[in-house]
């Protein structure tokens, strides 16, 4: 292209210029600024929406452009800055995770995928329905869960980072204005149980991971009135602590990164007026990409692995969700995880690490010490045996500082079973074999023998006596169906 004189070009770019390089004919062009010098464009100002561009050689990019920001001087129109898409979740997720990686120092390298897929859920998590607690733990100070709530911050949906929280009633408020996510810093302190006043904060906690959980509160009404309010307290919650003593129903709702001291200096140091900037893109991409799968993820019913249900399920399925939609190597991933979960559960039970209910307890016990081949046993003949199998459970060395009693043993497996004692015959009262089996069966108590129900009291062994083993699909009479055998 010649030089052509600046003044030349005030009103209209000259004839020779319309051929094969034309730079005005752009389909719907916003507000486009003067084209100066040799410039290829020149500084163009905004840019709207951007049609095809005729002729011979396009300028920049041709398609559909998003938001073109100031393009200055001489560079070309291919580099806008932000453009409409801001690439995959998929793409995200990798960025997201090799930006944990850089800057928390965890135990297991996939706690770093855990902590990635956990932030994109709380810019879907409306969609998901539920929202898994994250627990930052650690077994010392300074293993860096105050900057990875730091890091949440800046990458999560709409934050708030809170050092403690002293009113449930401030709290409820907060979220009623819009969903956030609750960034708590040091909860070992500031929800120990033990702590007065706790309660009601750990009660919003525990129902907020729900979709529809409110709570009703006071608010200022007409004439000097008080009306009651229900305000919504869904929000992901992510907790930071030293090896927090949380309660039971809390920790069931939650899932855990274990975060360990950098000792050997292999992260980098979280200079936030250094990398600020390069975290919140990180975090204007994230809401962006979630935004783009944002339908697929309300609709989306992945497979779980084997042995995710309860509990562990409106854990993980809102993670599981977030994963399929991304695709890639991220379904897997959270496979991994909803796994490696259900594995760690089965190891602290066998370690006796959780809290099991008494009664659960008690019918274990029971399946433990019940004779082999017995269909029958006496209740006093019960109790010895229980009070030798676990003296410190059942014996004085018990919490009521006595031996089990049959009213005790009775009111326990009633109200927790159903299961009510009986005679054989002319025998003292005591309890058939059959009447456990339902209860053996759903807690995956192995039954300890079967029984063909000669006894009068049922089959175990999967027959009836109204027809032949195997039993057809479904027996009414036996109350066996293709489900539930």
């Amino acid at each position: 292209m010649n030089t052509v004189d600046q003044n030349v070009w005030a009103s209209e770019p000259p004839p020779e210029y319309w051929g094969t390089d034309p730079v005005g004919s752009t389909g719907s062009v916003g507000s486009v600024g003067s084209i100066q010098g040799t410039d290829p464009v020149g500084s163009t100002g905004s840019v709207g929406s951007v049609g095809s561009i005729q002729g011979g050689n396009p300028v920049g990019s041709t398609g559909s452009v998003g938001s073109v920001g100031s393009i200055q001087g001489g560079n070309p129109v291919g580099s806008t800055g932000s453009v409409g898409s801001v690439g995959s979740m998929e793409g995200v997720l990798t960025d997201i995770r090799q930006w944990f990686s850089r800057f928390v120092s965890v135990m297991d390298d996939l706690d770093l995928d855990l902590l990635t897929l956990w932030t994109a859920h709380t810019h879907l998590a409306f969609e998901t329905y539920s929202t898994p607690r994250l627990i930052l733990d650690s077994s010392m100070p300074g293993s860096g869960k105050t900057t990875t709530l730091e890091h949440c911050s800046r990458l999560c949906f709409a934050p708030i980072q809170a050092a403690s929280l002293s009113s449930p009633a401030l709290l409820a408020r907060m979220l009623h204005q819009g969903m956030r996510t609750i960034l708590i810093d040091e909860v070992d302190r500031s929800l120990d149980p033990k702590k007065q006043g706790v309660e009601d904060l750990i009660a919003i906690l525990n129902s907020g991971y729900k979709r529809g959980a409110t709570r009703p509160v006071l608010t200022p009404g007409k004439g000097g009135e008080w009306d009651v309010t229900e305000m919504s307290t869904f929000s992901p919650v992510a907790m930071a602590g030293n090896a927090p003593h949380l309660p039971e129903d809390t920790r069931s709702r939650s899932i855990r990164v274990l975060l360990m001291p950098d000792l050997d200096g292999k992260v980098e140091s979280s200079d936030w007026e250094e990398i600020e900037p390069e975290a919140e893109d990180l975090g204007a991409r994230l809401a962006e990409a979630a935004d783009q799968i944002r339908e697929e993820v309300r609709t989306a019913r992945p497979p779980l692995p084997a042995g995710c249900v309860g509990r562990t399920k409106e854990r993980w399925y809102p993670l599981k969700r977030v994963a399929a939609a991304a695709g890639g190597r991220w379904p897997g991933i959270a496979d991994q995880l909803i796994e490696r979960d259900i594995e760690e559960q089965q190891m602290d039970r066998e370690d006796g690490m959780t809290n099991v209910p008494p009664a659960v307890v008690l019918l274990r016990d029971i399946h433990q010490v019940w004779p082999t081949g017995s269909t029958f046993v006496p209740t006093a003949e019960l109790i010895t045996e229980l009070i030798h199998h676990n003296p410190a459970m059942w014996g004085q060395g018990s919490s009521f500082g006595r031996d089990l009693t049959v009213q005790r043993l009775g009111r326990m497996l009633v109200q927790a079973f159903k299961i009510h004692s009986a005679r054989q015959g002319d025998s003292k009262r005591g309890y058939h074999r059959a009447a456990f089996d339902v209860a053996f069966r759903r807690l995956r108590i192995t039954p300890h023998i079967q029984t063909d129900g000669t006894d009068g009291t049922g089959r175990t062994d999967g027959g009836c006596s109204l027809h032949p083993t195997p039993q057809p699909a479904a027996c009414y009479t036996c109350a066996l169906t293709e489900g539930a055998a």
